[in-house]
């Protein structure tokens, strides 16, 4: 196992805090009083959860006026979909198993009625 870095896309992901504020920014550049308001913690905690997403490159900062305000880059986030990419063909036969067993049990005689095990992006 290799040793965390703290600009780790991962590390940056694996707090469920630090996900809400990505998908936050996703609608577009938000302060971070904003970004702090669906939250129960202190904006000192915030501002380190910004920092750590600052760290792996994944949102960047801009300063207007006494507001500090933050920006998605999801470009980092390749990493990880390419990581969950690798487990796609083992999640797809095991979809279609279980698809092939609901048709036994139901009855359903051959096929899945159109329903595709792949992934939509």
């Amino acid at each position: 196992m290799r040793p965390l870095q703290q600009n780790d896309v991962f590390h940056a992901i694996a707090h469920p805090a630090r996900r809400a504020i990505l998908v936050e920014l996703k609608e577009g550049e938000k302060a971070a009083g904003a970004l702090a308001a669906p939250f129960a913690v202190s904006a000192a905690a915030i501002s380190q959860h910004l920092k750590v997403l600052k760290d792996a490159d994944l949102v960047s900062e801009r300063r207007e006026g006494r507001q500090r305000l933050y920006q998605l880059h999801p470009k980092p986030l390749r990493a990880v979909v390419s990581w969950v990419d690798e487990f796609e063909s083992l999640w797809s036969a095991r979809f279609d198993a279980l698809a092939r067993y609901l048709d036994r049990k139901h009855g359903r005689g051959g096929g899945r009625g159109g329903v595709s095990s792949s992934r939509r992006r």
